[in-house]
């Protein structure tokens, strides 16, 4: 078999793993390009799923979504997104297609030169070449070579990001989940956070990087935010509150604490408070100074960069525009500057860099390439290079100039990555890689009782190791849709039980923010990177044009068109109804959900960020007081017909009959169970937490 053939203008070297077009090369799974290569072998014949796994991982035994892995990975390659499908085409429950031309080559030539196919019939029927047809094909290779190398001196250089990584380290290789990684200013020392089970209750740990000596900082469980280094080094500033399991009267309430570094590194001390928390939210403290702390304060939605005195004990706005909304910031103690990420009055990005007074010194609307999203939000930091910042997308990392321009490394990540960090040297950048291994349940009602059913006897629902949820029955059928990350991203998937089809093709970094069956059972609405998706069954997708990003879909009413959504303007979070055939939109309530959905006779009711339920009433809003701390579990709710289904805080999943006003704990569910996320009348469909690693590591820049 031929190593090398063409498909259209795309060159497929097998001995490489590569493919090739117009210089740029990329190189691809074996197995995948084995796929592609059947598929070549039977160009405009439809290859049966079987036939394919069978030639490509013979005596071997794979699950159909290896295969669906590899077409989506090869579609990507080729530039398919699987709605037009021109190269590999998706021939329900047969198998699939190549529909693009085959140019084979006979040898292990690696040239790249198209082969020209009408003066191959010329040679081949005119016998041996004369004298003036070799001088004839000698020229032409001349004029094509030094056409070559007139193309290749004046084509545009691929922008470089100025930075090269060669090596990654584990640093805490452990089955727990640790976030939010720091160099001390001396760089001896990485300070993290580790959390037990959810991520709301955790402790602070130091690791010396040479010694690699662990030593817990923090003496108590606690619920801390991102913390750092006083400058010089001896202090630990962050936000903290009690654990999670700890009941609290208001949200998002956080008092200003620190921590003696030098002496939690002989033992764990307790954080000390220097300011309390008052009713606006305050988060990501900066020590700048020795007297004084820049951080993000919220004050009715919005944002703002404020500097406090510790000296004073008192605060000054710092950076507040007066449209849009602040993203994130970093703070660079070398450069003493900031960058502020913000969204502006247009709905777009900027970033803005600033003196340590808070007066703008730049400010630059966000360039982004095609392969980050339009509503993706950049959180950037500052790098060693002059005017340069860096972030990550989950598994691409960007750097981010001043002026606003985005360019990627070339360092593809196999699981989500974030959170970069610099050492102080400048020679290396601590990320926190891991994935979130969670899985869907379905569990009979019958079986539910005043005892919680072992975690065994769930019956895990298409089983993977990656992350999956929304789970959601089909109106009038029998499969389930949910979304998973099984095939390397976040994709809508659906299943009848013994089979299992990914409806959609995502690009990479995608995140899917809530899924809603039509009334029919025939389609989805999908909230996917900020964008309404109407994917149907039978593979058909219809985006719905959006004047804000989406983020979160709460409830779709197939019937009207209409879809209880959260959305993003101008940087400010809105909740509003909004009518897919005439894009319009109506708030449903002017202050901040965790979720909301209406009952089948069209009550909207929602739940506020103190974890209350809400319904309409006569003048106003009434509060379900029959509900009073039962929703505390989680963020969303069920409701089928006229009838509310949660889980609260004792692991109860609940129903209450508003119509009656009848509350009725079903049973208990193991804590390691997250939410409901459907219901019928024999099943309910839990998220359960399977894993949840997350550790910190290391990478080194190339010298």
């Amino acid at each position: 078999m031929a190593k090398q053939y063409w498909l259209g203008d795309f060159y497929v070297d097998l001995s490489r793993n590569q493919i090739t077009r117009e210089e740029q090369v990329q190189t691809l799974p074996p197995k995948a390009l084995a796929v592609l290569t059947c598929l070549a072998e039977h160009q405009g014949q439809v290859v049966s799923q079987d036939h394919l796994l069978n030639t490509v991982w013979p005596e071997t035994v794979v699950s159909p979504n290896t295969l669906q892995r590899s077409i989506a990975q090869l579609r990507k390659a080729l530039g398919d997104n699987g709605k037009g499908q021109s190269f590999i085409k998706t021939h329900a429950k047969q198998g699939y297609s190549l529909e693009c031309e085959v140019n084979w080559h006979a040898d292990d030539s690696s040239s790249l030169m198209k082969p020209a196919n009408l003066e191959q019939d010329v040679s081949k029927t005119s016998g041996l070449k004369t004298p003036v047809s070799k001088l004839m094909s000698i020229f032409a290779v001349v004029a094509l070579l030094l056409f070559g190398l007139w193309g290749f001196s004046y084509q545009k250089p691929e922008p470089s990001a100025g930075m090269t990584f060669d090596a990654l380290y584990s640093l805490t290789a452990t089955d727990d989940k640790e976030t939010d990684p720091t160099y001390s200013p001396d760089g001896e020392y990485i300070v993290f956070h580790r959390y037990l089970g959810t991520m709301c209750k955790d402790k602070i740990w130091a690791k010396h990087i040479d010694s690699q000596r662990e030593i817990q900082l923090t003496e108590d469980w606690g619920s801390y935010g991102s913390h750092d280094f006083s400058p010089d080094g001896k202090q630990l500033v962050f936000f903290a509150t009690q654990a999670c399991d700890v009941p609290v009267t208001q949200k998002d309430c956080y008092d200003l604490v620190t921590l003696d570094f030098e002496q939690a590194l002989n033992s764990p001390q307790q954080p000390k408070t220097i300011l309390q928390c008052k009713q606006s939210k305050v988060v990501k403290p900066k020590w700048v100074s020795d007297d004084k702390i820049v951080m993000f304060q919220k004050q009715s939605g919005r944002w703002k960069l404020i500097q406090y005195s510790t000296s004073d004990n008192a605060s000054t706005d710092l950076y507040s525009p007066g449209e849009g909304n602040l993203v994130d910031f970093a703070y660079s103690r070398q450069k003493d500057l900031f960058a502020v990420s913000r969204i502006d009055n247009d709905n777009q990005q900027y970033i803005d860099i600033l003196k340590p007074d808070g007066s703008l010194l730049s400010s630059h609307m966000i360039k982004r390439p095609p392969e980050i999203s339009e509503h993706f939000l950049v959180r950037p930091n500052f790098v060693p290079l002059d005017d340069l910042l860096i972030f990550s997308t989950g598994r691409q990392l960007f750097t981010l100039s001043y002026s606003g321009v985005v360019t990627k490394i070339n360092l593809p990540f196999d699981e989500r990555m974030g959170q970069p960090v610099f050492h102080p040297d400048g020679d290396r950048m601590l990320m926190i890689k891991g994935s979130y291994d969670s899985d869907i349940v379905q569990l009979p009602l019958r079986d539910m009782n005043n005892e919680a059913v072992p975690i065994e006897a769930y019956d895990s629902f298409q089983r993977s190791t990656l992350g999956e949820d929304f789970a959601m029955f089909q109106p009038g059928g029998s499969l389930i849709a949910f979304w998973s990350e099984r095939s390397g991203e976040q994709q809508l998937w659906i299943s009848d039980g013994p089979s299992l089809t990914m409806l959609t093709d995502f690009p990479k970094d995608s995140f899917i923010r809530g899924i809603d069956w039509a009334a029919d059972g025939q389609s989805l609405l999908v909230n996917a990177n900020g964008v309404l998706n109407q994917v149907y069954l039978d593979g058909r997708r219809k985006t719905f044009p959006m004047p804000h990003a989406v983020w979160q879909l709460f409830q779709w009413n197939s019937e009207s068109n209409t879809a209880l959504l959260e959305v993003f303007d101008k940087g400010m979070s809105q909740y509003v109804e909004y009518d897919l055939n005439n894009s319009t939109n109506k708030s449903i309530t002017g202050v901040p959900v965790k979720w909301a959905a209406k009952t089948a006779d069209g009550r909207l009711i929602y739940k506020d960020k103190l974890d209350r339920f809400w319904q309409p009433g006569a003048v106003e809003p009434e509060q379900i007081l029959d509900l009073e701390n039962q929703g505390d579990r989680a963020n969303s709710f069920v409701i089928k017909g006229q009838v509310i289904y949660a889980i609260n805080s004792n692991n109860q999943l609940w129903s209450y009959d508003l119509n009656n006003q009848s509350f009725n704990v079903l049973g208990l569910v193991r804590d390691e169970v997250d939410y409901l996320t459907d219901i019928d009348e024999n099943h309910a469909l839990l998220g359960v937490r399977m894993a949840a690693k997350k550790e910190v590591v290391e990478l080194t820049l190339e010298h």
